[in-house]
């Protein structure tokens, strides 16, 4: 489980190909708490498994599903990636729960500062803006945001502090790029429990 608070960005170091995955080595930023083989850690919102740890450096397995699913077929060598630990039971929640398992991607469609900060449209998938709503929470790249407005059924406004534009990869966003979505949990179960007592 995490939270969507991303404790540091790090780097793609390198990608290769093997029999039936692709390995990922990812720079660990000084600010990073270290890894040890087997511990999860979210990048992008994507949970995966430390493989390797080295010393500024850490590998992760991905399998074809979640190249395909989330936006990690489109990381090249330095890449720039949003990074949180699993949370430790009994730590503060800041974020809201987020279980690191991407429901899809979605897309930025429009950039623009407003003051100090600034106004992102993102157009999400349809399942996900069903169970999403005004005010609630959403992941995006594992960054825990809040819904300040809809443009339309699947296209929401998020506000990005300045603090969350220079520690995340979201300010690296050009219209038109892709971005991990996970919708709200509670919302998924509310939505399951309905659909299912309907049908």
């Amino acid at each position: 489980m995490f939270t969507g608070i991303i404790e540091a960005t790090g780097r793609i170091l390198s990608t290769r190909d093997l029999d039936t995955t692709r390995r990922f080595v990812i720079e660990t930023p000084a600010t990073f708490e270290r890894l040890g083989p087997g511990d999860s850690v979210a990048i992008d919102g994507a949970c995966l498994t430390a493989v390797a740890v080295e010393d500024g450096s850490f590998a992760v397995d991905v399998i074809g599903t979640t190249l395909e699913r989330t936006i990690a077929g489109t990381y090249r060598e330095g890449s720039r990636v949003n990074l949180e630990r699993a949370m430790r039971s009994g730590a503060r929640l800041d974020g809201h729960l987020v279980q690191g398992h991407v429901d899809g991607v979605g897309h930025l469609e429009h950039v623009e500062k407003d003051g100090e900060y600034w106004l992102m449209d993102f157009r999400i998938p349809s399942d996900v803006a069903e169970t999403t709503i005004l005010h609630g929470s959403l992941c995006l790249n594992g960054v825990s945001l809040t819904v300040s407005d809809f443009m339309a059924d699947d296209l929401c406004r998020i506000g990005i502090i300045p603090f969350t534009w220079e520690h995340t990869n979201l300010g690296d966003l050009k219209p038109g790029e892709p971005v991990n979505v996970e919708g709200d949990l509670i919302g998924k179960y509310v939505g399951k429990i309905l659909a299912t007592r309907q049908g």
